[in-house]
Parts: structure tokens; C-alpha cells; sequence
């Protein structure tokens, strides 16, 4: 199957220069990064997880589409990075992408190497000061980066385009000849 323009659902990234790495500590505390997950469709989204309603509905679209893809859906994997690395400890994000797949990734880094990581995939995001210190909330890029099976992104899916605009894009991925 070829790589046409017109077949993602999403902005078509194919050939695009950022995006191209993430290395971060999971839940667990390993280091983690992307080209473990060769051979996968890798779905990125960064967020946080005292998030009222994007990332929720993100990661339960993708957990969805995963499991309507039956034995496919093995080769999908979900990695869910932080922004919000303050009151996101390990424990919290093991348990927050556990509540939506288990085979989900949770990343998490300093201040710093999350800095470092929103800006290598042109990710936006700012805390936004709440009634007191510690209820603040954070702002961020809605959207999800697709990876082929080769490890390139190739697909931007934005926060509400649906779990069916998703599965299209991950099945014209999974479909593909390396």
C-alpha cells in the first residue's frame, strides 16, 4: 500500500523533520524510547493526568480502537507522555494508562527533559495558575502522533476528530509494506 497524501484521516507528516525521538523514564522508572516500539503503530500524546477531558478521551479513543482491532491491536502501543512531571509521579501515571490499556507507556521526565521533548515534537503546553498553588491546570497541544511500524511519524491526529478517523489512519499503517 502506498503513502498516499489523501488516505490519512489526520495532517499527513510523512517526510517530516521533528518528531523523530523520545527518550524518557515509564512508569516503572525504565528508560524508554521509541525505537524499542519498531514493528508497532506508535500513538504519542502528551498531557497530564488531573486532565478534565482531552486526555481521558484521547487515551479511550485509542484503547477503542485497539481492541476493535482484535489480534492487530497487538500492534498498536499507546505511550502517554507528561507535562505536568510536578504532580505526576510513576505511581499515578502506572495507574492512570493501566485505567485505559495495560500495554499503554506513560513517560515522564524533569522539567527540563520534558521541555526538551515538547519542543522536539512542537508541542505547546503552560501551567495555568488555579485558586491555589497546588490546583493549577495545565495548557497543551491536543493532539496525537502517529508512528508507522518503521518508526516514523507520519500522522497528526487532532483532539476530536474520533476513534473512527483513528483506527483509519492506524489501519492504512498497519496495512503498509516496510
Amino acid at each position: 500500500m502506498g503513502t498516499s497524501k489523501a488516505s490519512f484521516q489526520g495532517v499527513d507528516l510523512t517526510g517530516a523533520e521533528y518528531a523523530r525521538g523520545l527518550s524518557l523514564s515509564d512508569q516503572d522508572g525504565r528508560s524508554r524510547s521509541l525505537s524499542e516500539f519498531k514493528g508497532k503503530v506508535v500513538v504519542v500524546f502528551f498531557g497530564f493526568t488531573q486532565c478534565p477531558d482531552v486526555c481521558p478521551t484521547t487515551l479511550a479513543e485509542l484503547a477503542e480502537v485497539k481492541r476493535s482491532l482484535g489480534a492487530e491491536g497487538e500492534r498498536v502501543q499507546g505511550v502517554f507522555v507528561t507535562v505536568d512531571p510536578e504532580r505526576d509521579t510513576t505511581t499515578l501515571l502506572k495507574a492512570y494508562v493501566d485505567s485505559f490499556d495495560p500495554s499503554f507507556v506513560a513517560l515522564r521526565g524533569s522539567e527540563e527533559q520534558t521541555k526538551a521533548a515538547a519542543k522536539e515534537f512542537k508541542v505547546y503546553y503552560a501551567k495555568v495558575p488555579g485558586k491555589t498553588p497546588e490546583s493549577y491546570t495545565m495548557d497543551h497541544t491536543a493532539a496525537s502522533f502517529i508512528f508507522d511500524t518503521q518508526g516514523r511519524v507520519r500522522v497528526f491526529s487532532r483532539y476530536g476528530s474520533g476513534a473512527s478517523a483513528l483506527a483509519n489512519d492506524i489501519k492504512l499503517l498497519l496495512a503498509e509494506k516496510s
